[in-house]
């Protein structure tokens, strides 16, 4: 992964960021079409505006200098390989949760064109070190089953099921 940097997105990528969301979501409504709508776009500009500004809700991409050799047209902008949109959880209130912070993986996405290039799983530990830092308790994050290869890389990643989601359809 050689000349690949994470850090924290900004407006600037959101062009980027865009593209790769409209692959999660095809993957998602290939999957689930009763659930996900194809061709739709998750975030206005300025909801992701707004994400991105967030301590919150930290966003981290891996980028790699973009150049001629890429063949896209565009030199010195940062090409964005991948992203994790987290989220800071905590519970302080509950009257059965322990207050601890969790980060949230509330998406994370390699372009395909990049798969296969360690590009998640710099991204995953680097949300893991990043995480660690801030210092949370745990890192979560929910599958679809119907996006298996997602599910083996996160397995391979170390994660175990620590609550499964369940469902019945009913018929019309």
């Amino acid at each position: 992964m050689a000349g690949v940097t994470i850090r924290r997105a900004g407006d600037g990528d959101i062009p980027q960021i865009d593209r790769l969301l409209r692959q999660v979501l095809e993957v998602h409504h290939a999957g689930r079409p009763d659930l996900f709508r194809g061709g739709v776009k998750k975030y206005t500009d300025g909801e992701l505006e707004g994400i991105l500004s967030s301590d919150d809700t930290p966003v981290f991409v891996a980028v790699r200098p973009r150049g001629a050799e890429d063949g896209v047209g565009e030199t010195g902008a940062d090409q964005v390989l991948g992203y994790a949109f987290c989220v800071f959880q905590r519970h302080p209130d509950s009257h059965i949760l322990t207050d601890v912070t969790t980060l949230y993986i509330d998406d994370l996405c390699v372009d395909e064109r990049s798969r296969g290039m360690h590009v998640g799983s710099a991204l995953y530990r680097f949300v893991v070190d990043y995480a660690r830092g801030c210092g949370c308790h745990n890192v979560t994050l929910n599958v679809w089953s119907c996006n298996p290869s997602a599910m083996a890389f996160y397995e391979r990643m170390g994660l175990k099921p620590y609550r499964i989601g369940m469902e019945r359809v009913l018929e019309s």
